[in-house]
Order: C-alpha cells, then structure tokens, then sequence
C-alpha cells in the first residue's frame, strides 16, 4: 500500500498509509519507534490495520449501527500536501463522502487529517466538515497504540476522579486513583471509557519514559488492552503483542458531535516524548 515518510530537519520521523489515513510510525528526534505496530497486520483493502493510530470515524466501536469503528479506516485517503518546514514536517490527508460511505452513512462530508512532526513531539489533527444539506451527528477517536517494554510498570497520571464507563463490565465506575498496570490481574481486558477528560493532560509513565497525551476538541479518552486472552483470539495480533502495548486514545463517545450545514469539528491529539 502506499505509504508517506515525513522526516523533520532534526531527523524525527512518521510514516503513514494511505490507506485508513493512517498513522504507521512515530519515531521522536533520538528516540526508538513510539507506537506497536502487530506484525501480523493484515495490509489488504477493506481490512482495518492493527496498530499505530487508526481513525475511528463515524462511529467509535459497535456504539451504534455501522461496521466497528466506522469506515474512515478502511478506506483509501488522497494526499493534499507534504511539506518540511524550518522545525518541522507536515502531511495532510483528504477522505470524502463516495459511494461506499453513503451506503453506510448518508452524508456528505470531508475528512482531514493532518500529522506534524518535529523534535520529540507528535501532532495528530481531525477535522470533519459538512458538506450537505442536513445536520450530521457522528462520534470518533484516535485509537492511539503506545509501544511499551513492560506493561507491568506501565501507570496512567491524569485520570483521577473521572466517571468511566467498562465496557467488559458493561458498567459505570469512578476512577479514584491513577491507573497503575501492575500485575496481570490489572491488564486482563481492560475496555474503559473516561468522560470529561477534556484539555486535562495525561501521562504514561514506563520507568524513565514517560509520553504525555493533550487533547484539544476531544472530551473523552478511551484506555485498552486486550489482555492475553482477548489477544489469542485476534487474528492480527501475535498471541503476547497485548504485553508490548498500550491503547490511549482521544475520542468523543458520551456526547456525539453534532454538525448543522455547513459547519465544521476540530479535534487534536498531542504526544511528547519527555
């Protein structure tokens, strides 16, 4: 499939496929690889990518009447630019309303995806615009997979008095404390919604390596893990990736965006390697 290779005059770097608009590879100014990408991804068109950042758009999961996730990820974008700046490196993907959209969701709209990359940090830009004559309504994420060594030492900072919804459990809770993934009781599917996450910052901390997450347009943040059962049953999944991974991912769930004619949604996700 047709992949992008932006490179910023410090030598940080991302790849993304054409296919899904999707994000392939994060690798920071000096740094190792950020994100887990299965090897065992299927890279076919019409099958979602296992890792990286798939674009969760109009639909976040089986929340509703489309195919999981929506079809924004399986789907071919077109390239609009490419360009290195002073700082940095910047790609903007296109995805608009076809045939096989409306067949799902009867609306015109224009996806854009735009990916900056510099330095130790990572930006990662939705917009949708409303091309029709109706309101639109959709929900969507950024089904960010973190790499990580251990997942036993792996903690969530940020996440403290938020309601979240487990969708294991198919139950509300209150998160008390911060997210500590120790042992392997705490990994085994792990499915969690937070709601009202907003403009707070999050931060995943592994020993000396920490990635802090900052949102702007997102309310929710979604936190998953197969765990090792879950995990022997996906296809594209080696039987031990759910040990080398960790989903974080800006979304808007509990409250779909709602866009009249004409209108347009903005939503960004920020990582920064400290």
């Amino acid at each position: 499939m047709s992949t992008i290779e932006l490179t910023a005059p410090d030598g940080a770097r991302a790849t993304l496929s054409l296919h899904g608009g999707h994000l392939l590879s994060w690798r920071p100014a000096g740094a190792p690889e950020q994100l887990y990408l299965s090897p065992r991804s299927e890279f076919v068109p019409g099958r979602a990518i296992r890792g990286g950042v798939p674009v969760c758009f109009p639909q976040f999961a089986e929340r509703g009447p489309l195919p999981k996730h929506g079809f924004a990820r399986t789907l071919p974008w077109e390239l609009v630019s490419q360009e290195q700046g002073r700082d940095d490196a910047l790609v903007v993907l296109r995805l608009r309303d076809s045939d096989a959209t409306r067949a799902h969701w009867p609306h015109a709209f224009e996806l854009e995806l735009s990916v900056r990359v510099g330095g130790r940090s990572i930006d990662i830009e939705l917009a949708c615009e409303n091309l029709g004559d109706a309101p639109l309504q959709f929900t969507t994420a950024l089904h960010t997979y973190l790499r990580v060594a251990d997942l036993d030492a792996v903690s969530v900072e940020g996440l403290s008095g938020l309601r979240y919804f487990d969708s294991v459990k198919q139950a509300e809770a209150l998160q008390r404390m911060d997210l500590l993934l120790t042992g392997e009781k705490g990994v085994l599917d792990l499915d969690r919604i937070y709601f009202g996450v907003k403009e707070r910052p999050l931060v995943v901390t592994e020993e000396r390596r920490q990635v802090v997450f900052t949102h702007q347009g997102f309310d929710d943040a979604v936190v998953w893990n197969p765990g090792p059962d879950r995990c022997a049953k996906l296809a594209d999944m080696p039987p031990d990736g759910w040990s080398e991974m960790l989903c974080l991912e800006a979304a808007n769930i509990g409250r779909p965006i709602e866009l009249p004619p004409g209108e347009s949604w903005v939503g960004r996700q920020s990582l920064a390697l400290l």
